[in-house]
């Protein structure tokens, strides 16, 4: 059962870049990141407490889980949001946010002691290589990117330095009390930004109630968890390595539900980057 989740979890994280075009076009960025905390929130402590599930003994442990939350959360999803707002096509995004395994591997060799081999430093190039042709032959190599393009590399700092704080200094939490304990400080800090730089704004529609519970039910709680499950149970290169699929995964379901097609550039990078992500897990 075990070996379907990194599958499971590519296919879910996936579908985030679906929710995001359906909720959008109703919604400011970050107003809709908050109540989609605060859905959480109050969903996963409902959990916590009716299941009785422990919660950590000591204020650190608070404290690194709380961090980790911040970055993983407020800063990547807000950075992924952000840009894909304001213009940049989530393919392009998507593949931004892919370099994640390679700073991942440069970190986890320098903080956490992971040793990457020569196999999987090739399969790390090999996979972003990969996400590379998928987004080039998809939208083209000459696109004006300009300022867009900063929110995505804030979003890409964010989930890398959040996967390796929370090797470094979160094993072993519960994922039900741990979740709650990750998002508050999130909605904290997004509801700040919302209010130094911009205004709270929605428009409930059918579609964004639709965008809203599944980012809600299925990433941040059934994606989510698996992706503490992951980081707790594998290194940290091996779970990052899993993001160079995100991309490839999201532009087959577009494909299904928009009917967005690709060319055989962009196939021939799927190739590749499954290949890459083969070359960094296999044993």
């Amino acid at each position: 059962m075990k070996r379907i989740y990194p599958f499971l979890f590519v296919f879910l994280w996936s579908t985030g870049f679906i929710g995001a075009r359906f909720g959008l076009p109703f919604s400011e960025p970050l107003s809709f990141l908050l109540v989609r905390y605060l859905c959480v929130i109050v969903l996963m402590m409902a959990i916590a407490v009716a299941s009785r599930a422990p919660w950590p003994q000591e204020p650190s442990q608070w404290l690194h889980i709380g961090i980790s939350g911040v970055l993983i959360h407020a800063i990547y999803l807000g950075g992924v949001f952000l840009s894909i707002k304001h213009g940049l096509p989530a393919g392009i995004a998507a593949l931004v946010v892919g370099m994640q395994p390679l700073l991942t591997a440069i970190g986890a060799g320098w903080l956490l002691g992971e040793r990457v081999n020569p196999r999987q430093w090739f399969g790390l190039v090999l996979g972003f290589m990969g996400v590379a042709l998928v987004v080039s032959g998809k939208f083209g190599v000459g696109a004006e990117l300009g300022a867009m393009l900063v929110p995505a590399l804030v979003a890409l700092l964010g989930i890398t330095a959040g996967t390796l704080y929370q090797k470094r200094f979160c094993t072993g939490f519960d994922l039900r009390t741990g979740s709650v304990i990750q998002f508050v400080p999130s909605a904290v800090v997004t509801a700040v930004a919302i209010a130094l730089f911009t205004e709270f704004q929605i428009t409930w529609t059918g579609p964004f109630v639709f965008a809203l519970g599944w980012l809600v039910l299925v990433l941040s709680i059934g994606a989510i968890s698996l992706l503490n499950l992951l980081i707790h149970s594998g290194s940290a290169v091996n779970v990052a390595s899993l993001f160079y699929l995100v991309p490839l995964s999201t532009a087959l379901i577009a494909w299904f539900l928009f009917g967005e097609t690709l060319p055989l550039l962009s196939l021939v990078g799927m190739v590749l980057a499954v290949w890459g992500v083969y070359l960094v897990v296999k044993r």
